[in-house]
């Protein structure tokens, strides 16, 4: 009875053993196709809203053209000039030497 148990778990540990080293043959020798095929997939994601232009290829005026939304805007105030003469690079110093 214990020899039967003990020959099901090593032919099931051997087909898991089987199916794993079969997976990583397959996909070393598909690799270059998966990797292809998922560079496709990411260029027609990004590229999809273009309409088929394509890279180089006309954009038919579909993007504006002007100032940009996210120009600063032209009152906007400077940022403090760092103090001259500080040992401390900005940084607050322990002790307030």
């Amino acid at each position: 009875m214990c020899q039967k148990i003990v020959n099901i778990v090593a032919l099931a540990s051997g087909v898991i053993s089987a199916a794993v080293v079969g997976s990583g043959v397959y996909l070393f020798v598909q690799k270059d196709a998966i990797l292809d095929n998922l560079k496709e997939q990411a260029i027609e994601s990004v590229l999809g809203g273009l309409g088929g232009a394509g890279i180089g290829g006309s954009l038919g005026g579909d993007l504006p053209i002007g100032v940009p939304d996210l120009a600063p805007p032209a009152n906007q105030a400077a940022a403090p000039a760092p103090a001259t003469g500080s040992a401390s690079m900005g940084l607050p110093v322990p002790g307030g030497f």
